[in-house]
């Protein structure tokens, strides 16, 4: 493993206390950096604080802008400015046809994915903008690429990140603040629980290397991105997928 040095830097992990996010809070924290774990699930993100060290754990909803508003002074005032946000946070949502999917659940899976990305990205650009610093890493999917049968509300919101991405990297592009995204395949976390056998297997018959994605794997890019020694690359989507992308 490469060996980064985040000491007196302040992460950010939305979607921190399990998962992708629970692994790139697992980094960040064993290379010095002081970790917010910004999740719905309270209990376990404290648990999750109290196994990396020098964590703290905040209950935020990403769909909320009064909630990660609030989240974000918090942190900051209990742990000192944002310098790396990792967002994480998300939800795969029901499996269904277009003609069958409820419009609830569509725009509520928009509201986590792609307006949380908005919020989370939102509240700390200005001050990453003002110090000249920052990292912010945004985790899509591949199907925001490719696009799932039967998942059209994750894949548009996730396209959606892609494109939110690409935006905001240009925006900041003339300061030293980094806006990237990664696009996974399926990593086996407790998102599964929200799809069917059928989904999870179509998803499996997709990747070339045959297994699905770990969350270490994916927290080696993650971190790197997230790193001073990403010094040039923003605005930009980096596979992980197995293979199974094709641009």
């Amino acid at each position: 493993m490469i060996n980064y040095d985040f000491s007196g830097r302040v992460c950010v992990v939305t979607g921190g206390a399990q998962g992708i996010g629970g692994a790139v809070a697992t980094q960040l924290a064993a290379a010095g950096a002081t970790v917010a774990l910004w999740d719905m699930d309270r209990a376990l993100a404290e648990e999750h604080a109290a196994r990396i060290g020098k964590a703290a754990a905040f209950d935020v909803d990403v769909a909320s802008w009064e909630s990660v508003a609030a989240a974000h002074e918090d942190t900051v005032a209990r742990l000192g400015e944002v310098d790396v946000l990792v967002n994480s946070a998300g939800i795969a949502g029901m499996n269904a046809t277009v003609a069958d999917y409820p419009v609830e659940e569509f725009a509520r899976i928009c509201a986590i994915n792609l307006l949380g990305t908005f919020h989370t990205n939102k509240v700390v650009a200005a001050g990453m903008r003002a110090r000249n610093y920052g990292r912010i890493v945004n985790i899509a999917s591949v199907a925001g690429k490719e696009g799932n049968p039967n998942a059209s509300a994750y894949s548009a919101s996730k396209a959606g990140v892609i494109g939110f991405t690409k935006s905001l990297g240009k925006e900041l592009a003339d300061v030293d603040v980094a806006v990237n995204c990664v696009t996974p395949a399926a990593a086996r976390t407790r998102i599964f629980d929200q799809m069917s056998e059928e989904h999870i297997n179509y998803m499996l018959s997709k990747i070339p290397r045959g297994r699905f994605l770990e969350v270490d794997e994916a927290a080696a890019m993650i971190v790197w991105l997230a790193s001073e020694a990403n010094t040039f690359t923003t605005g930009a989507v980096f596979d992980l997928s197995g293979g199974r992308a094709t641009y």
